[in-house]
């Protein structure tokens, strides 16, 4: 398999890598913390999962559908949260700004996997 094939398990690793540490952080930094704040987490615990299984097996294709799959969510889930970061990052007020911050970093981390995803499906084509 080519170098370039193998790249989106990479992403994978690191934008799961860096999803874990936005659920970590977003559930021990505020003085309330709540469950919910470690969905992120499980979503990098996960990417990492799939990202290993690309690189290290001939599963290629479900590593790679499944960590679109994960992408898909990551973006979906966080996108009610799509007012409140625009209101923050505009100089408003929002409830909490913690996990304006996480939602919006797992946005932005999951549509870099997304993009990442979706170049190598293309490439394989």
């Amino acid at each position: 398999m080519a170098q370039s094939t193998r790249d989106p398990y990479r992403i994978a690793i690191a934008v799961g890598v860096a999803l874990a540490t936005v659920g970590v952080v977003g559930y021990v930094a505020p003085d309330d913390p709540h469950f919910t704040a470690l969905i992120p987490a499980a979503l990098g615990v996960a990417c990492v999962f799939l990202g290993r299984l690309g690189l290290s097996t001939d599963r290629n294709d479900v590593a790679t559908y499944g960590l679109g799959l994960l992408a898909l969510a990551g973006v979906g889930g966080s996108m009610r949260a799509a007012g409140d970061i625009v209101e923050l990052l505009t100089g408003g007020d929002v409830d909490s700004q913690i996990a304006t911050v996480s939602q919006g970093l797992t946005i932005l981390f999951s549509i870099v996997l997304l993009a990442a995803v979706v170049l190598a499906i293309l490439d394989d084509r």
